[in-house]
């Protein structure tokens, strides 16, 4: 295996694992326990950032701009649902 397949593989499974920890710290029951899901969560967003300038640095990960009807269109979108 690659190094940017190794890459792709850890970028989904910390994404997943931050899924997880932020449905628990949403769901936790006691302020003890939604602590440490808040601070796993926000580790593992941490885990994520890296990973992604990582790929992002080496040309393994691309973005596109977003064009501007579309960012328009999706503000104007927004602003007539929460008037």
């Amino acid at each position: 295996m690659q190094d940017k397949d190794l890459m792709e593989n850890e970028l989904l499974v910390i994404k997943g694992v931050c899924d997880l920890y932020l449905h628990g710290t949403m769901e936790s029951t006691t302020a003890e326990v939604h602590t440490v899901f808040k601070e796993s969560l926000n580790e593992a967003l941490n885990i994520q950032n890296k990973i992604y300038n990582l790929m992002a640095e080496k040309g393994w990960y691309k973005t596109e701009n977003a064009e501007q009807q579309k960012i328009t269109t999706a503000e104007q979108k927004f602003t007539a649902q929460n008037n």
